[in-house]
């Protein structure tokens, strides 16, 4: 009995010593894989502390911006400039206006990066917007085919852009990529070109940190970026009239025109007890400007014509692009401002179109 149980014991005794053995030299596997990851960490961290230098404070470099090819590069928006107060204001009257635009599609935006990528809103845009259907896919999940209806629809975009001196800011590879600057310069494009009747915040720039791969090393760089100039400069309208050399070479002026121009519109609205102080607000219903040129041309304008007492912005675009026709009607050129721009409160446009009543009518009674 006793001699089963020391057998037993020693049996016992050196399966502990094997376990040991065993669990000793995975320990010591364990630790070398461990050292060997922290050396390799390191090594990185050394890489890109070498190929990476002179780097904005908290700009993440993901590995996959490391992994270019000779002479490729990668372009990220620089982390102070995704707070820029101009650039939100942006993202916002972008998301809003696609919003509005594909509402009858039941498609909410709310993430640009998120939502733009993959290229079925971008599709559905552009469709709306220019009338056009595209023979793409509706639903895509692979990247391959995300990627086809992308090449799709930038085709067509640029197709129609470029005649028109668009710089073409955007490709496939960086929409799909979620490169947030190029799909904002795509967007601002669209909504110039088409028109949109939205106000885009002027001049606004963002910095992006470029990273090029030049003979192996990562070379980066902080680039300014320009997303809108003026709303004039992006509508392509570059004829200048004496209304812009008079604000260009006489701004201290400017309080002089618009007391010129008030007193010239109060002139022939206080017929109809009528009486302007603020031109930029009290002209933004078209209200005023279609009853300014029936007294201006000496009829009487029908009320079922325009809204007298309009309440969307749809009705103040309708009434100042009425009023727009009848200067047309009048012999006076087109205006240069959009029905739009006046609604949306620009006061270089609204003075622009009533500068244009004033020259054309200043000696009639």
């Amino acid at each position: 009995m006793s001699g089963t149980t020391n057998t037993s014991a020693s049996s016992q005794s050196a399966k502990m010593k094997k376990d040991e053995s065993f669990l000793g030299k995975l320990g010591g596997t364990l630790v070398r894989k461990k050292k060997a990851k922290e050396v390799s960490d390191l090594q990185e961290e050394g890489k890109n502390a070498i190929n990476a230098p002179m780097l904005p404070p908290g700009t993440d470099i993901h590995p996959e911006d490391t992994l270019l090819e000779e002479n490729a590069e990668r372009i990220m928006l620089d982390p102070t400039s995704r707070e820029n107060l101009k650039f939100k204001d942006l993202l916002k009257v972008l998301i809003d206006w696609i919003n509005s635009e594909l509402e009858e599609d039941r498609i909410i935006v709310k993430d640009l990066e998120e939502d733009c990528y993959d290229g079925q809103v971008l599709q559905k845009l552009f469709e709306k917007l220019s009338g056009r259907k595209l023979n793409v896919a509706e639903v895509t999940q692979s990247e391959i085919g995300q990627k086809q209806k992308l090449q799709t629809v930038l085709e067509a975009v640029n197709e129609l852009l470029r005649p028109h001196g668009w710089t073409i800011e955007w490709s496939v590879d960086s929409i799909h990529s979620k490169n947030l600057v190029a799909i904002v310069y795509l967007l601002v494009a669209l909504a110039m070109h088409f028109q949109a009747p939205i106000r885009l915040p002027e001049h606004v720039s963002v910095q992006v940190v470029v990273v090029k791969k030049r003979e192996g090393i990562l070379q980066t760089a902080l680039v300014t970026k320009e997303l809108t100039s003026t709303t004039e400069m992006m509508m392509g309208r570059f004829e200048r009239d004496a209304f812009d050399t008079l604000l260009d070479h006489a701004p201290d002026k400017l309080n002089v025109v618009k007391s010129s121009l008030i007193t010239f519109v109060n002139k022939h609205l206080n017929k109809l007890n009528l009486e302007v102080t603020e031109l930029e607000s009290q002209f933004a219903d078209g209200v005023y400007l279609v009853l300014l040129m029936g007294l201006l041309e000496d009829y009487f304008v029908p009320l079922y014509n325009f809204f007298l007492t309009p309440e969307s912005f749809e009705q103040k675009v309708h009434n100042v692009a009425f009023a727009f026709e009848l200067m047309q009607d009048g012999g006076l050129k087109k205006p240069k401002a959009r029905p739009e721009d006046v609604v949306n409160l620009n006061l270089k446009s609204t003075l622009r179109v009533l500068y244009n009543l004033f020259t054309n009518y200043k000696n009639s009674d």
